[in-house]
């Protein structure tokens, strides 16, 4: 499919710059881009919709609010209409512009399940839109039980989605007289479910033979994390041979490849991290492989992921982030759709990978503005990675990995040494963790988000056009469309 391209758009800490390209091929790619924009995005509906707004809120001359409005869908614009919203144009630190994507974005998030913790039984009750009265008969169940009844459950016990008291004895019956799966074999099969099944999140009770691939890994000290419960886990596989208890150890670890992936070349890396040769070594030690310039949206045209899909047992990826563009918050309308594209990419390049019953886990601060928790969660079902539970960053036994800016700030300065980010707090730190539950369907084309145009780029108030004007205006907003036209061309698989 024609999407945004995962070599020219940069899913880390910093971007291909355009200077020297062919200025003949950049018009053909804004043309090409602007025409699918036409064609896909804003449709005569759309465009009457959006205008009608932009006159009821006497803004017809708000090119940077168009350009909001004009990534709505139909429905969108119409629940945006009928609610009465009306953008404060006084606000002396936001633009309408700005005051309307966070309206949008808390529009959309209302209708999720939040980013906030959520245990594996709340997220199945929002999963299949159950009613409170199911909670208290779930949570009685044993680990076995329960685990028998959020894998078997289909929606199609009762109509309309719905489970009610008096269906519940029979599935819960089927539960009691099953045996346990071999995942879950000799893991306290008779311990409360709900914690148990946190057990299996929060210390990486996974697949144990199948491959692990970390995306975006920085410094790679997630990467070495997950390699040294391998070698654990390894140590109690032989130890069960031995000891006639196979099946039982291998349910303590992951004895499978872990693949260690950064965006950044090798030399970037030497450059920022003093001691990545040191660490490459460690994982290397552990049977680990280590693959530099990946990016996460294009695994399937990287050559060292080739004979790899349907491998991946399970997959890591903390605190996605699209890159800063210079002058501009995470959150602007200007540069916002390039985090959600990074999600929606990221998952559709997943399942050509991911084996059925395949464990994602996407970490993230839950009042992040970059990537936000929608962005995570709405992609990955709409690539059918289902949401299984979000768990505090901080029970997480991975979670003291050694965190790194993933940008040249760490070359002088790291959040564990001291320093931290600003306005993200440890507490609010969340792991989003999803299974791959693919139905066999083929899936309509992957909808992104398109970048804005040249003239709405131009006519950007704030960020670093505050107070600019006249050639060196002109001159900012080129450079910036031709990145974002770069950033949104190539060919995508996945």
């Amino acid at each position: 499919m024609t999407g945004l391209s995962g070599k020219n758009l940069h899913f880390g800490n910093s971007f291909l710059h355009s200077r020297g390209e062919d200025e003949d091929a950049f018009a053909k790619l804004g043309s090409s881009v602007k025409k699918r924009r036409t064609v896909e995005r804003c449709g005569p509906a759309e465009q009457a919709k959006v205008t009608h707004l932009l006159t009821k809120w006497g803004s017809l001359d708000d090119v940077l609010l168009r350009h909001v409005l004009e990534g709505l869908k139909l429905p969108e614009l119409d629940i945006l209409n009928n609610s009465g919203y009306l953008p404060d144009k006084f606000n002396a630190w936001k633009s309408c512009a700005d005051l309307t994507a966070m309206h949008i974005a808390g529009m959309r998030e209302r209708n999720t399940a939040g980013g906030g913790a959520l245990d594996a039984i709340a997220a199945f009750r929002f999963n299949w839109k159950l009613d409170g009265t199911t909670d208290p008969i779930l949570r009685k169940l044993s680990h076995k039980d329960l685990r028998y009844v959020l894998t078997h459950y289909d929606g199609e016990r009762a109509a309309c989605h719905a489970l009610p008291r008096e269906d519940l004895p029979s599935l819960i019956q089927e539960a009691v007289d099953s045996e346990p799966e071999v995942a879950a074999t000799g893991v306290a099969a008779t311990a409360p479910g709900c914690t148990a099944l946190g057990r299996f999140t929060r210390l990486e009770l996974i697949d144990p033979e199948a491959d692990a691939a970390v995306f975006g890994d920085a410094n790679l000290r997630t990467s070495c994390g997950i390699a040294r419960q391998g070698r654990w886990a390894r140590a109690w596989y032989r130890r069960g041979v031995d000891g006639g208890k196979l099946r039982s150890n291998k349910a303590l670890g992951h004895v499978g490849r872990v693949i260690a992936t950064t965006f950044e070349s090798l030399e970037v890396l030497r450059e920022r991290y003093a001691e990545i040769d040191e660490t490459i070594a460690e994982l290397e030690k552990d049977f680990s492989e280590v693959y530099h310039e990946v990016d996460c949206t294009r695994i399937a045209v990287h050559p060292q992921f080739k004979d790899l899909e349907g491998s991946l047992g399970a997959v890591y990826y903390n605190f996605p982030h699209a890159g800063a563009v210079g002058g501009f918050f995470d959150g602007h309308p200007l540069v916002n759709w390039r985090h959600e594209n990074l999600m929606r990419l990221f998952f559709r390049a997943l399942r050509a990978y991911v084996k059925p019953g395949g464990i994602v886990k996407v970490a993230s601060n839950q009042g992040a503005v970059g990537v936000r928790y929608s962005y995570i969660i709405c992609s990955a079902v709409e690539n059918e990675f289902r949401h299984t539970e979000t768990m505090p960053f901080l029970q997480w036994s991975l979670h003291r990995y050694g965190r790194s800016y993933g940008d040249r700030r760490d070359t002088y300065r790291r959040p564990d040494e001291g320093e931290g980010y600003n306005v993200q707090r440890a507490e609010k730190d969340m792991v989003y963790t999803f299974i791959y539950q693919p139905t066999g369907q083929a899936l309509a084309p992957q909808d992104i988000r398109l970048p804005p145009t040249f003239r709405t780029i131009e006519a950007c108030p704030d960020g670093p056009f505050d107070g600019m004007s006249g050639e060196s205006r002109k001159n900012l907003a080129k450079q910036l469309y031709r990145r974002f036209m770069l950033e949104c061309s190539g060919t995508h698989v996945g």
